[in-house]
């Protein structure tokens, strides 16, 4: 007999376009309904590409359509237009042109390593991307506006310079990158509005040549409110990861960032857990910080853990000196997670 769990368990099979992950996952299906021989499904979808909504209802009839029972399918779908300065459209065509991929990395709240996570997943996507033959590059856009650590971490101190009135990002290790710290003072305190800093954030879009990049990772801001929002809806994002630590309370902490995500629909690629453990050898692991807390937060958010980040006092002192130990020791540990979590967002975004 046909129920409601049936049908949801059966789109799980029909995939968001363009990426692994299904519609049921990604949190699009509102509402469904059981009458007999006849389903009704409702999904709401945030796109500005007319395209998305046809194929995802295709797909939705086809996987329906070959069940037990189902002599009738109708499918709503409510698909509302992205906010912010994409003007409606997650056509990249609009905000970056030559970017292929935007990934933003965020957290529910500071302290949780956010950017350290940031900037060697960066360096990580390079590393994969660089020796492939259609090799564009790979980009680092630091918004965290009240924090800017991003250039520190990857060894960038210069100022960007301007050229045809577009600013051009320094580079390091062959990775671009933006941030409010390149443009200010730094004893200057930077105490601004939600609205001052999606201007800015836009203005990094619209205003830097980026050229072309296969991926760029932004750096959002830790928290989740309104300005978080804003900036999600200002950049066409194309997946989130969603950093948290070991910690048990992580996971309602984590839960809110990712409601923010959900919001706009875009899709959560997974889950890092960072300062997981500390490596006493001989194969055994200290839990400082506690233990499940990444686990717990990938379920809640019915997303992958895609990297438990190991303790180590490289990460902090590559960081403090500009080269992340992705770079310096690409042969770690916590260097081989980082590799596993690029592979695995590459095949999934």
């Amino acid at each position: 007999m046909l129920d409601k769990e049936i049908i949801r368990s059966a789109l799980k099979a029909v995939k968001y376009p363009g990426f692994s992950r299904d519609i049921v996952s990604f949190g699009l299906v509102d509402n469904i309904s059981v009458d007999g021989s006849s389903v009704s499904v409702r999904l709401s979808i945030t796109t500005g590409d007319n395209t998305i909504p046809t194929q995802i209802k295709s797909s939705v009839e086809n996987v329906l359509g070959q069940l037990d029972g189902v002599e009738r399918v109708q499918v709503d779908i409510v698909v509302q237009q992205p906010k912010g300065a994409a003007a409606g459209s997650t056509d990249k065509t609009a905000v970056m042109p030559g970017v292929k991929k935007i990934i933003a990395v965020a957290s529910g709240k500071g302290g949780v390593g956010k950017s350290t996570v940031a900037t060697n997943l960066a360096c990580a996507l390079d590393r994969q991307l660089r020796y492939q033959s259609d090799y564009k590059g790979v980009g680092i856009l630091d918004c965290d506006i009240y924090g800017p650590s991003v250039p520190l971490m990857m060894g960038i101190g210069s100022r960007p310079e301007i050229e045809d009135e577009k600013i051009i990002p320094p580079k390091n290790y062959g990775i671009k990158v933006m941030s409010m710290a390149l443009l200010i003072d730094e004893s200057s305190p930077v105490v601004w509005r939600g609205p001052m800093i999606n201007n800015a954030i836009s203005q990094f879009a619209k205003h830097v040549a980026w050229g072309e990049l296969d991926v760029l990772v932004v750096d959002l801001p830790p928290g989740t409110g309104d300005a978080q929002l804003s900036l999600v809806q200002t950049l066409p994002v194309d997946g989130a990861l969603i950093v948290t630590t070991p910690q048990a309370v992580a996971v309602n902490v984590a839960r809110r960032g990712a409601m923010m995500f959900e919001k706009v629909n875009v899709p959560i690629i997974g889950v890092c857990e960072n300062m997981s453990y500390l490596d006493a050898g001989e194969g055994r692991r200290v839990h400082i910080f506690g233990e499940g807390g990444g686990q717990w937060t990938a379920e809640a958010l019915g997303a992958p853990l895609l990297g438990q980040i190991p303790l180590d006092s490289e990460i902090r002192e590559g960081g403090d000196r500009g080269v992340p130990i992705s770079i310096a020791y690409p042969d770690s540990p916590a260097a081989k997670v980082f590799q596993t979590m690029a592979e695995t967002i590459l095949k999934t975004v």
